[in-house]
């Protein structure tokens, strides 16, 4: 399983921690598969919020978001499994979640692109940096799901 296995960071937003989904959106990672590894409730440090978004940096809501990320608590997390940061991503939705299909996190929980509750890595590379900027290799927990045989082959 060494090889196929990825994690993803995923961040519950201030939004979606004060409209109290944090147990939904564990719930449809958790009935996917996905294992969690790492996870804690914070507030986010200016510096760590702009490190984060660095690559928003000359767009011209990023000031905004920035402030936005860091008016309240924010639940980080880590999930393993195959294919998690794509599969992740169309878990998701579409960043506006007016494009968001039904079933999708921000498809059911959301109404504007401003308050899309989560974020989640687009890429191998960006899981890797955000997963190391978010937290120590201690805070990784490796360990083996007694449901592993029942969802991988």
């Amino acid at each position: 399983m060494a090889a196929i296995t990825e994690r993803t960071f995923i961040a519950i937003k201030p939004d979606g921690v004060q409209r109290r989904l944090v147990g939904e959106i564990i719930r449809r990672f958790e009935r996917k598969g996905f294992k969690l590894v790492a996870m804690k409730l914070t507030h986010a440090s200016e510096d760590l919020l702009r490190e984060h978004y660095i690559d928003l940096k000359e767009r011209p809501f990023y000031a905004g978001l920035v402030q936005y990320m860091h008016s309240g608590p924010v639940v980080a997390m880590v999930w393993e499994g195959l294919n998690v940061i794509k599969t992740g991503r169309v878990m998701l939705g579409e960043t506006n979640p007016m494009d968001s299909k039904p079933g999708t996190i921000r498809g059911d929980l959301c109404v504007q692109v401003g308050r899309n509750i989560i974020h989640g890595s687009d890429s191998l590379e960006s899981a890797e940096a955000e997963i190391n900027l978010w937290f120590t290799p201690e805070e990784l927990v490796d360990y083996r799901s007694c449901a592993h045989e029942w969802i991988y082959e």
